[in-house]
């Protein structure tokens, strides 16, 4: 019996598309967004039942889409909220002072020069310098 031959497979390429939030209050959420990170509507798709917004920070491909089930009315258990997204600024201190007048800020680590500021739905979102 012939000895059959390992067939050569193309290496698969990954590459960070988008992560999720689901949110309670779309509008609400797009305004945070806009206004805490300067995050802005990329392209956005209907439903019968769910609105998906792709949020671009106009620098990176990385998107964030913000998931809103139009039935849903309790908010989101978001369990130990462990998971978050990290954005890098320029200027720590200058974003430090928009989001502590926001009152947005949910934790700080001064010694390592971090904190976090938490959204309209209880997702922490770490801000590190540049």
């Amino acid at each position: 019996m012939p000895v059959r031959q390992k067939e050569e497979t193309t290496p698969m390429d990954f590459k960070f598309a988008h992560n999720n939030f689901n949110v309670l209050d779309l509008e609400k959420s797009l305004s945070f967004y806009k206004e805490a990170l300067n995050l802005k509507e990329a392209r956005r798709m209907d439903g019968p039942d769910f609105t998906l917004v792709f949020l671009s920070d106009g620098k990176t491909p990385h998107l964030l889409e913000l998931t809103y089930l139009k039935n849903r009315q309790e908010k989101y258990n978001l369990g130990d909220n462990e998971s978050h997204l990290a954005f890098a600024v320029s200027n720590t201190e200058e974003a430090y002072r928009h989001h502590k007048a926001m009152n947005c800020i949910c934790y700080e680590n001064k010694a390592m020069g971090i904190y976090f500021i938490s959204d309209p739905d209880g997702y922490w979102i770490e801000i590190i310098p540049a």
